[in-house]
């Protein structure tokens, strides 16, 4: 068996284990610090919408030799006050999108865009996208991602209990949340591949969760009936038996999205790819972390506010007391036992050294008969 097996094996059976509920705290600290970043990128910054949400005209150039900073310049010149973005195709070809143009508009910037890149005014493809469509996709978005909200948590308060539902929700929209902050530091466009990362990314969080949880249920069945664990300390032993299952999932996960990310989109420059690897990448990792470090300690935190779970953890308190107690009683009794026994041995050898051993008695002189001596009278 391969080290991490083993230690998968040790962490499921409670040999070893990291006290994630105890220090929850520092974890709770950690997203929070994580989560107003994301939030003071998106206030700051904003996300950088596609012109299938805000409209406007997309070029794609055949192949040429212009970089993509010559041809942003000239696409931003041929329509002075509107924002353009450039993305290198394969093969040498070019994406350029210019955002808020009209049909009127998009004629004269395509044949100034084929005079500055020197390539023929027909091979210059013209595609334009009005505003309201990427405003049907976008409320579609949000409408679908309420349904998916209301039916996640009706599936775990009936699956589970309205707490897990509860830390359920509260761990995606700590997903959400940090995806979209860091679309807004790093820049990238929102389109609708976006849309369907993030999408994508509730679902594989969900899963995750649920692994935690289904374990975290089988452990606490007639949790109550005993007296050697708190909810607290089964909700954490559930964490450390899923957590090796969790991080082989999560780097399987990683790796192709990993793939699309920094191969696909970084050398071949696929636009489309960063758009939904990205989304991907980020949500897969904040999915892995929120299950552990979020979603289930929320829940201990729910639990432990019950006053059956309260009466429990008293009880086992006073029976850890109880049994402490006892032994240290019982070492406490060892070790006077040992000394009365290393007293009397002492005072043993203290008598036989002063007492000594027994001396015989001298013969006494029989004057009667007895045996003759030898000597003649």
């Amino acid at each position: 068996m391969s080290k991490l097996g083993n230690l998968g094996a040790r962490l499921y059976r409670g040999e070893v284990g990291y006290d994630f509920i105890g220090k929850r705290k520092i974890w709770y600290g950690v997203s929070i610090l994580i989560t107003i970043t994301a939030i003071v990128g998106l206030a700051v910054r904003g996300l950088n919408m596609g012109i299938e949400f805000s409209g406007g005209a997309v070029f794609t150039t055949p192949k040429t030799s212009v970089s993509t900073e010559e041809a942003q310049h000239h696409a931003e010149s041929a329509a002075p006050g509107h924002q353009a973005m450039v993305q290198k195709l394969g093969g040498g070809a070019l994406r350029i999108q210019i955002s808020g143009l009209d049909t009127k508009q998009s004629v004269p910037v395509q044949e100034e865009i084929a005079k500055d890149l020197k390539v023929p005014v027909q091979d210059v493809n013209t595609q334009l996208v009005g505003p309201s469509w990427g405003e049907q996709i976008a409320n579609k978005a949000w409408l679908g991602l309420g349904i998916f909200m209301v039916l996640v948590v009706l599936y775990l308060a009936v699956a589970f209990e309205w707490r897990m539902a509860v830390a359920a929700l509260v761990a995606l929209i700590h997903d959400l949340t940090i995806t979209v902050g860091v679309y807004a530091l790093v820049g990238f466009e929102v389109t609708p591949g976006t849309v369907i990362g993030l999408l994508t990314i509730l679902g594989y969080s969900l899963y995750d969760t649920v692994v935690v949880f289904d374990s975290l249920k089988e452990a606490s069945k007639d949790i109550t009936k005993q007296t050697r664990f708190t909810y607290s300390e089964i909700a954490n032993r559930s964490i450390n038996g899923t957590l090796v299952r969790s991080i082989n999932t999560t780097v399987v996960a990683l790796l192709p999205v990993a793939g699309l990310l920094f191969v696909g989109g970084g050398v071949l420059g696929a636009g489309m790819l960063n758009d939904i690897s990205l989304a991907l990448f980020v949500g897969l990792a904040a999915g892995a972390y929120s299950s552990i470090f979020i979603a289930t300690p929320l829940v201990a935190d729910l639990k432990n506010s019950e006053p059956q779970m309260k009466a429990l953890a008293k009880r086992v308190a006073a029976k850890r007391a109880s049994a402490a107690a006892k032994e240290a009683a019982r070492q406490e009794g060892g070790d006077a036992g040992a000394d009365e026994g290393a007293d009397e041995d002492a005072e043993g050898a203290e008598g036989a050294a002063v007492v000594g051993p027994r001396t015989q008695p001298e013969p006494r002189n029989r004057g009667g008969r007895g045996r003759p001596s030898g000597r003649r009278r």
